[in-house]
């Protein structure tokens, strides 16, 4: 593929506008600092707060643009060719089909990502390229569509656009400086217009680049492979956020460390949110919206743009991308360094996603219903629907894990946490087994009935749950008669499970 021409029209663009913005900067600049010398001089007086905005202002300016040393920090884990031959394998193997060196260094990074760059340097001058791996990523993607994904960053090197990011990003550095510097001032207005001018344009010309990288991709490694690693980034990406707030988070914070890639996998394969990541993604292929300030296209016009070229052919085995990896376990502990405390990622204690619920989230529900005994006190599982009209007056006399009442709008959401929590842990005591699976509702398995007990209000109060259907369940399962706010003996929090770590 020969991008010369294309390449040759961006890197004019680029340096025509990064020259336009520096003009635009030093020619107001000077203009400001002309106008307490043009008042002195032929009107023989200076106005000294006309005389010190403009100095400021222009001082502003200058500084604001004045370009800087890219300094670069680790993302992650850095990977070596030592560490991981298998990887180094799969990289050279890319490198040399699209006719491109390789980067400097490698790292493994915390996200549903790959990307390439230029780092270092004064405005790309003295750099040297890096890649970024994301892990979750790769435990997603098949080896086939990995290829497809590093030949499409390859393809960025060979476009040239990593030679040309640099100027671009520290041009849109340099305009987002001076509009701070600037404030609210008047002297802000042609920065912000040139800013928004700038960002069109050059978000245009790396959509560009990831049509080009795309075909190159396609074109080395295969349509077919490409296309799928798109859908799963694409679907999968808006996931983690929540996967690493509502999955990870909780149980980081009470001293362990789960199996981070493979809770993802587990996530998002659990049927409600495998669910939302189908609707997603059809609501992306329908609508391929374009805005102009997205520096990608839409899934919808990538694919179209390559499904024309070879599927290719990712063979017979085609594992996940992590089996090029050695010692997930280990890169996830250097990789949590790299989020929290260093020191606090080391105390973290290894825990299995099975042992989540019994270790971390038991003592948690528990705790809470002893917070609140006083106010569970003569509440059983039967009565439950009685309750209903009057759980904002319920929520207001709980207090929240911290000891806190809520105020009017949160009232009636802990009254939901804390009988789910209480019914959770008398599900618990009566044999049950709590499976907190990521991405799954939370369920208390007893016997052959799995009940999801932070759901049961809101089924009663939509009927999902028939009164009568939920008496059946209390009897059978022996739950009728429970007091919950007898369920925890004062000063001992459950003794059956181990307390989180500390």
């Amino acid at each position: 593929m020969n991008s010369s021409p294309s390449l040759a029209g961006r890197a004019l663009l680029a340096v025509v506008l990064m020259i336009g913005f520096y003009l635009l900067a030093v020619a107001i600049a000077a203009g400001l600092l002309y106008l307490p010398y043009a008042e002195m001089t032929y009107a023989h007086r200076v106005h000294i707060k006309l005389a010190l905005v403009c100095l400021v202002g222009a001082l502003a300016i200058l500084w604001a643009v004045l370009p800087r040393f890219d300094k670069f920090e680790s993302p992650g884990p850095q990977v070596t060719r030592e560490q991981h031959p298998r990887l180094f394998a799969e990289l050279d193997g890319v490198a040399a089909a699209v006719h491109q060196t390789m980067p400097a260094e490698v790292y493994l990074v915390p996200d549903v990502n790959a990307w390439v760059m230029q780092r270092g340097g004064l405005m790309g001058f003295g750099s040297r390229r890096v890649m970024g791996l994301g892990l979750p990523l790769m435990r997603l993607l098949t080896r086939s569509q990995f290829r497809a994904v590093l030949a499409h960053e390859f393809g960025h090197y060979h476009g040239g656009d990593t030679q040309l990011g640099p100027w671009i990003y520290k041009t849109r550095g340099a305009i987002g400086r001076t509009l701070e510097s600037l404030g609210d001032s008047w002297l802000q207005l042609p920065f912000l217009w040139y800013g928004k001018m700038f960002l069109r344009i050059t978000h245009a010309i790396s959509r560009r680049q990831e049509f080009v990288a795309d075909e190159l991709a396609a074109r080395t490694i295969g349509s077919h492979a490409l296309i799928g690693g798109l859908r799963t980034i694409h679907g999968v990406a808006p996931a983690y956020g929540a996967y690493w707030s509502n999955e990870c988070a909780p149980v980081l914070i009470a001293g362990y460390r789960p199996p981070l890639t493979e809770g993802f996998h587990r996530f998002v394969q659990a049927a409600p949110i495998a669910a939302a990541i189908t609707r997603q993604l059809d609501e992306e292929l329908q609508t391929g919206k374009v805005d102009p300030y997205d520096t990608h296209p839409p899934l919808k016009e990538r694919i179209a743009a390559v499904a024309h070229l070879p599927a290719g052919d990712p063979g017979s085995d085609d594992p996940p991308a992590t089996t090029l990896l050695n010692e997930v376990a280990a890169l996830e502990n250097q990789l949590l360094a790299t989020l929290v405390n260093p020191d606090l990622a080391g105390k973290l204690q290894p825990i299995a996603w099975g042992d989540v619920s019994a270790l971390v989230y038991l003592p948690q529900w528990t705790a809470l219903v002893q917070t609140n005994a006083t106010a569970l006190d003569g509440l059983t599982p039967e009565t439950l629907s009685q309750h209903l009209p009057a759980l904002k007056n319920l929520g207001k006399r709980l207090r929240t894990p911290a000891g806190e009442t809520p105020d009017d709008d949160h009232a009636e959401g802990l009254a939901h946490a804390v009988i789910g929590a209480a019914l959770a842990v008398l599900l618990v005591n009566q044999g049950g087994t709590a499976d907190t699976t990521p991405g799954q509702t939370m369920q208390v398995k007893l016997a052959a009935t799995a009940i999801a007990p932070f759901e049961i209000l809101r089924s009663l109060a939509d009927g999902k749950l028939t009164n009568d259907a939920w008496q059946t369940q209390c009897r059978d399962l022996g739950l009728h008669g429970k007091d919950l706010g007898k369920l925890v003996p004062p000063g001992n929090p459950n003794p059956a499970y181990p307390p989180p770590a500390s």
